[in-house]
C-alpha cells in the first residue's frame, strides 16, 4: 500500500473541505469586525482625560507669544537701545526699523519725528510721548546762533541781505555778492555781471536802467566809486567788429567811426561826430566816459 493512496481524498469530499474552510474564515472576519464597534463603557475618570487631551491638541493649533510687561521711563530714540524699546512695548520690527534709520543717518529731532514710525498708533504714541527726551545735541546747529538778523541757513546759498543805508560798490562786485542786494537774485546777478563786462565798468548806477527788469529800488544799496577806472575803448585803432561790440556802439555807428577815421584822419574828439545823422548829442554823453584818443 502506497502512502499517496492512504492520504487519498476524492474530489467530492475535497470539495466539501474548501467549502467548511470558506466558511470559518468568514465567520471569522466577521466575528472580528463585530467585536471593533461594540461600543466599550468608559468609566467617568477616563473620559475626563480624553477631553483634556483634546482640549490640548486644540491649543497645540496656536502659536504661543510670551507676554511683555509694558513699562513706562523717560528715553531718547535717538540713543535708546533695542531692550529699552521693547520694554516699551515695541515690536521687535518696529525696533530693527528705528536701527536701521538710525544706521543711515536718520535723527529724531522732535517728538513728532519718532511718531513716523512705521505701525506706531495713536494711543501708543500719546502714552509715550511724555516721557520721550531728545538730547540738545541732536538739535540744529543754527540755534546755536545769538544773531536773529542773519538766517538759519546756508550762509552760502542765502546769503545776508545788505540793510537799509548800506551800499556796495557796483564795479567791484560778483554774483555772490550782488544776491546781498535785496531784489537781486542769482538770474539779475548774472545779468548785472554781464553787462558790466560788456561796457567795461559802470560810470553811473543809473545804468542799470539799462537792463530789463531790473528792480529800480536795488540802486539805492550801490553806488559806483571808480567811474575814472573804467576798460577805455581807442576809438582810432578798432575795427568795426570790435567797435561794435560794446553796447553804446552799433554796426552803423561803428562804420561811422571807421570812415570818418578813413577821410578826415584820427579823431581827436567825440563831438567831431556830432555833424553825422548816427551820433545825436545823447549818444556822444553816454559814449564819452569809454573812448581812448590814443
Amino acid at each position: 500500500m502506497i502512502l499517496r493512496d492512504f492520504f487519498y481524498i476524492n474530489k467530492g469530499d475535497r470539495r466539501v473541505i474548501l467549502t467548511f474552510l470558506l466558511l470559518g474564515v468568514l465567520a471569522f472576519v466577521a466575528v472580528c469586525l463585530l467585536d471593533n464597534d461594540v461600543p466599550v463603557e468608559e468609566d467617568e475618570q477616563t473620559a475626563e482625560w480624553k477631553r483634556d487631551d483634546r482640549s490640548k491638541k486644540k491649543e497645540d493649533l496656536y502659536y504661543q507669544v510670551e507676554e511683555r510687561q509694558v513699562e513706562r521711563f523717560p528715553f531718547d530714540p535717538n540713543t535708546a537701545d533695542s531692550t529699552q524699546f521693547l520694554r516699551l512695548g515695541l515690536q521687535p520690527w518696529q525696533v530693527r526699523n528705528i536701527y536701521k534709520y538710525r544706521a543711515s543717518g536718520g535723527i529724531y529731532r522732535t517728538k513728532e519725528d519718532f511718531a513716523r514710525l512705521y505701525g506706531l498708533t495713536v494711543k501708543q504714541y500719546r502714552e509715550l510721548e511724555p516721557y520721550i527726551q531728545i538730547s540738545s545735541d541732536y538739535l540744529p546747529a543754527s540755534t546755536l546762533v545769538a544773531d536773529h538778523d542773519t538766517y538759519e541757513r546756508d550762509t552760502l546759498l542765502h546769503p545776508r541781505k545788505v540793510h537799509e543805508g548800506e551800499t556796495v560798490c557796483l564795479n567791484k562786485l560778483d554774483t555772490a555778492t550782488l544776491q546781498r542786494v535785496p531784489g537781486i537774485g542769482s538770474y539779475y546777478a548774472r545779468r548785472i555781471v554781464a553787462y558790466g563786462e560788456r561796457l567795461g565798468g559802470y560810470v553811473s548806477v543809473d545804468q542799470l536802467d539799462e537792463i530789463d527788469d531790473v528792480p529800480a529800488e536795488a540802486k539805492k544799496y550801490m553806488q559806483v566809486t571808480d567811474g575814472g577806472h573804467v576798460r577805455k575803448l581807442h576809438i582810432n585803432k578798432l575795427s568795426v567788429n570790435e567797435l561794435k561790440r560794446h553796447p553804446y556802439i552799433n554796426y552803423y555807428q561803428a562804420r561811422a567811426i571807421v570812415d570818418y577815421r578813413r577821410l578826415h584822419g584820427p579823431i581827436t574828439d567825440l563831438q567831431q561826430l556830432s555833424l553825422l545823422q548816427d551820433f545825436p548829442s545823447e549818444a556822444i554823453a553816454r559814449l564819452r566816459p569809454y573812448v581812448s584818443y590814443q
